[in-house]
């Protein structure tokens, strides 16, 4: 499966030309990684061409490196049910440039893109209903990416009196604490008073 995976890459590398960028070999599993303007046409030619005729959408998912100039990767997970064949293809991409949306090859993707604009703020371009999926419509931010806080920016509650729906700013009611955890086990870090303790039970 390996070496055929691997020919599948040349393959689809010599068919595509300058809209593939590379192709790797990760762990025995084919990743693509594309142009962003060539998106569309490399995600037509892996859903129709017999060679690899990739039908499935599978997911599409973010990661985040904030350290990247393009700190997103968009990624694509396509499944052959013809040739019994996973890849994955990578796309690039940063805060404010969009990527076009696959909505036209895989109408799946809508929901999936969706969601990677809410988590992470990737605009899809094309998309015909690119609204938050998961969190509210009137959520500040995107929980996915690394620089969010964990606490987030405002809270939720019902609120009694007003018989409805509240949004607050966060607060928290003591001041943010780091634990170590480096032992469970090392109990209280002070001696016991064990005089204390007989003279309690002596009374």
């Amino acid at each position: 499966m390996k070496e055929t995976l691997q020919e599948l890459g040349l393959y689809i590398k010599d068919t595509l030309g300058r809209d593939v960028l590379d192709v790797r070999m990760h762990k025995d599993e084919l990743c693509i990684y594309v142009r962003r303007e060539g998106l569309v046409k490399v995600m037509g030619f892996l859903h129709d061409d017999g060679n690899c005729l990739f039908r499935l959408l599978m997911d599409i998912s973010g990661v985040d490196y904030p350290e990247r100039r393009e700190r997103f990767d968009v990624v694509y997970q396509l499944l052959s049910l013809r040739h019994n064949q996973r890849i994955r293809v990578k796309v690039a991409t940063d805060e404010v440039t969009p990527v076009p949306s696959i909505v036209g090859v895989f109408p799946a993707a809508g929901w999936f893109e969706r969601e990677a604009w809410d988590m992470y703020g990737v605009f899809f371009a094309g998309n015909p209903d690119l609204r938050r999926i998961l969190t509210d419509y009137g959520f500040d931010g995107h929980p996915q990416r690394k620089d969010f806080p964990l606490t987030g920016y405002v809270e939720v509650r019902y609120d009694p009196e007003k018989r409805r729906v509240v949004y607050e700013p966060v607060q928290l009611q003591q001041a943010f604490r780091t634990f170590d955890f480096l032992s469970p086990w090392e109990g209280i870090p002070y001696e016991m008073n064990t005089n204390r303790v007989e003279e309690k039970k002596a009374s």
